[in-house]
């Protein structure tokens, strides 16, 4: 029985985490990325690593490497970004993310190519205003 429980906390705990990973892409606040930091540093704390340390890191780093690349994307936020989206299992949760994520994202500029041509017909065939 305690051991469903422990279950249970851990289920609802990593669900806050990823609610609090959601709720920061949205509103990119500080806050928010700290509450994603707290969440995770309290799930870590649950392991200890091979070495007898206690100190497990993978929430921590993985929240942190989220951030990161939610908040300041470079050639490597697509791939974390599409990595934490591949383990999500909620598809709710997974869309919601995804669409956070683009949705935060600025649109990409491209340059044209050719400079734009002077149209002096524009207006060839259309009556003055002085006809009216």
């Amino acid at each position: 029985m305690n051991n469903d429980r422990g279950m249970e906390w851990f289920a609802g705990t990593l669900r806050a985490w990823h609610l609090a990973m959601l709720r920061y892409a949205v509103t990119l606040d500080n806050a928010d990325r700290l509450a994603v930091l707290r969440i995770a540093r309290e799930i870590d704390g649950l392991y200890s690593r091979p070495d007898g340390n206690l100190e497990f890191e993978f929430f921590r780093r993985t929240s942190a490497e989220l951030c990161a690349a939610i908040l300041q994307p470079n050639e490597r936020a697509p791939a974390v970004l599409r990595k934490y989206l591949a383990r999500l299992d909620d598809d709710r949760l997974k869309r919601a993310f995804a669409a956070a994520i683009d949705a935060g994202q600025p649109p990409v500029v491209t340059p044209i190519s050719r400079a734009a041509r002077r149209r002096n017909d524009l207006w060839k065939g259309l009556s003055s205003r002085s006809d009216h």
